[in-house]
């Protein structure tokens, strides 16, 4: 008991020292404007950083951070006096997040901008300072801050953004930004180029988290929990009557049972929490830390560490039931016996699987990915009814049982790092690069090869005299996976484990240079970009815990011809759907009759897709012209690197059509 008390206290410190790392407001901004005097006028731009933080200078070089600008949008009754101009010069450094010497302002730095006063009665300045904050180890994306000063307005601070004037140039630029040209929909012009990837795409994942279902309810059957079940269930059936052809239509309904009752629980969660809530909830750093934890605490109890059992007088109430009733409700209980039983070991199954389900937005995936797990996990109790003499060619249960367990417990292991990779992504905490992510697996890899050849002994092990041929076979698998990864701590792509470890841009120490980097994070930003070098525009809909999105850029992008053109022929904006970053201000938006208030990049650029494009699934790959509209049908989730060439073709030719 003890040393469950002492890991969960480890496990909260985690969670504390995690959560005490999201910074929201590193840099301050005050801004006002000083009296008129003599035809002339100054605006104060004060900056304060927290401690650690820093802000950078104007007129960096190209390729590092963004520099601080001050945008004038609206000069009526002044004129500019030469240019802004800090109050001390900035600490000259090398700055190891862009490997390049920069300049920047720490603890606080005052800018300010000369005015020649040309009417003092009437006079209206506006803009907004456009800045980027670091410290030593991450950076917050890019902000603007607004400003606005008009004849008998108050002092405005950009930091609060309380005054009315900023609520109304706010709200008016909130709107402009959603019902903008760029922002409106394009779904018929993209149906009129033949595009099918919503429907698709939607297809193909529902049934992929229906075979993802099914394996894992194949995995179920060889845990401790579930294997010794099936010869006694089977016998019960086989027993309740001397008609055969009754025997085996109860053990039909037996396994029915076990899907009602998991379908049951898909349709219950979906119908709590809803698709979108659920996708939500899947990036959320709460549920992604909290899952890390359950999967942390199933694999130390896979280990040996305790034992994760449910109350047994759930277990022995349902019996009862069972041996009360009769018929059909009397196979029911027992069903959901099972189902209570096993629930240690299908447990971290189920809501893996959940978690999978839930990502893709489809109300019914939930659904469907308990379908095929039950679906497995039936089928052995009617096949052994049908044919109840291969039971007696079953291995019997015993050491090798436990053996499976602790496999599972490496195996859930290393999962588990994957959904607080999500948290650490989404947040930008910066806890688990993708080289510490990679050092794990070799580690926890090396380690279960180890164990497969009886090197490692644990608790309820039994003695391994001989290494069997299986775990041989097992035991090379496991070194030769931990052996593949080892590159990877110098940059290898590792398309094999692409979905599971953080993406490339993480990695501190990267002698791999044939990743495709995102010129823009901004959609607007972007556009205009394009719009004014007259070049098309890729938009990669992407997400931190998005799997499929680091499969395409692993196995697609890093192909010479994709880069190319990629980088030489398009404006590339890759928009974070799960960035949790907070917006400068919210976004009130209205969304199916109601309204909804925006409040992270990631709800945006979710909001852009589903607006604009009518989808909410990533990868989601879209060519456009600087107005917008699209060049080609999208583009989804499939590794065919030809296909995807043809993708980028068509929008280069259509483009050109264009411009002629």
């Amino acid at each position: 008991m003890k040393k469950v008390f002492l890991f969960f206290s480890l496990a909260l410190l985690l969670v504390n020292t995690a959560l005490g790392q999201m910074i929201t407001d590193a840099v301050k901004w005050d801004i006002s404007i000083s009296d008129i005097a003599d035809g002339k006028a100054r605006i104060s731009f004060t900056a304060k950083m927290k401690s650690g933080w820093h802000v950078y200078d104007m007129n960096l070089p190209e390729g590092g951070p963004s520099s601080t600008e001050f945008l004038f949008d609206t000069l009526a009754g002044m004129t500019l006096s030469g240019e802004v101009a800090p109050d001390r010069k900035p600490l000259d450094v090398f700055d190891k997040n862009f490997e390049m010497n920069l300049r920047w302002y720490a603890d606080e730095v005052i800018f300010t901008q000369e005015l020649n006063v040309e009417d003092p009665e009437n006079y209206k300045v506006s803009g907004e300072v456009f800045f980027m904050a670091c410290n030593d180890e991450s950076c917050l994306p890019p902000e603007r801050v607004e400003f606005n000063f008009e004849k008998g307005s108050p002092v405005i601070s950009g930091a609060e953004g309380e005054s009315a004037n900023m609520e109304a140039a706010s709200a008016e630029k909130r709107e402009d930004t959603v019902i903008g040209d760029l922002w409106k929909p394009v779904v018929e012009e993209l149906k009129s180029f033949g595009d099918t990837t919503l429907s698709r795409t939607t297809d193909t994942s529902l049934w992929r988290i229906f075979i993802f279902g099914f394996l894992g309810g194949l995995v179920a059957l060889l845990t401790p929990c579930v294997w010794p079940m099936i010869p006694m269930t089977v016998s019960f059936f086989l027993k309740r009557t001397k008609d055969r052809k009754k025997a085996i239509k109860d053990a039909i309904t037996y396994g029915l049972s076990i899907i009602v009752i998991y379908l049951l629980l898909g349709l219950t969660i979906t119908s709590i929490f809803g698709a979108s809530a659920l996708n939500d909830l899947s990036t959320s750093a709460v549920f992604n830390i909290i899952f890390f934890l359950l999967l942390v605490v199933f694999a130390v109890s896979f280990f040996g560490m305790f034992e994760l059992t449910l109350p047994q007088s759930w277990t022995n109430k349902l019996d009862a039931k069972a041996d009360a009733t009769t018929g059909l409700l009397s196979i029911f209980f027992m069903s959901f016996t099972l189902v209570l039983v096993s629930f240690s070991c299908t447990g971290p199954i189920i809501g893996t699987l959940l978690v999978q389900a839930a990502t893709i937005g489809n109300a019914v995936g939930p659904a469907v990915g308990m379908f095929g797990f039950a679906l497995a996990l039936s089928i052995p109790f009617g096949l052994f009814a049908v044919f109840p003499n291969m039971l007696q060619s079953m291995p019997k249960s015993g050491g090798w049982l436990n053996s499976v367990k602790v496999v599972l417990g490496f195996l859930e292991l290393a999962l588990a790092l994957k959904f607080l990779s999500v948290a650490d992504l989404a947040y930008g905490w910066g806890i688990l690069d993708r080289e510490v992510f990679v050092s794990l697996w070799i580690i926890i890899f090396a380690l279960l090869g180890m164990y497969l050849l009886g090197k490692i002994t644990l608790p309820h092990d039994s003695e391994v005299k001989r290494i069997s041929v299986p775990r041989l076979l097992m035991a090379t698998i496991s070194f030769a996976f931990a052996m593949y990864m080892v590159p990877g701590l110098w940059g290898a792509p590792l398309k094999a484990v692409s979905a599971f470890a953080p993406p490339l841009y993480t990695q501190d120490f990267n002698l791999y240079e044939a990743e495709v980097h995102a010129e823009f994070d901004d959609y607007e930003t972007g556009m205009a970009y394009a719009a004014k070098h007259n070049k098309p525009v890729m938009i990669d809909f992407s997400g931190f815990g998005c799997v499929n999105c680091r499969k395409m850029e692993a196995a697609v992008w890093t192909d010479p011809k994709v880069k190319s053109v990629i980088d030489n022929d398009y404006v590339l904006i890759t928009l974070i759907v799960d960035d949790k970053t907070n917006l400068p201000e919210p976004m009130i938006v209205t969304e199916n009759g109601k309204e909804r208030k925006l409040k992270s990049i990631g709800e945006k650029w979710s909001y852009l897709q589903r607006v604009k494009f009518g989808t909410n699934s990533q990868p989601y790959y879209v060519l456009l012209d600087a107005q917008g509209k699209p060049l080609a049908p999208s583009y989804a989730y499939d590794e065919d690197v030809a296909k995807y060439l043809d993708f980028l073709e068509s929008g280069k030719r259509e483009f050109k059509e264009r411009n002629k």
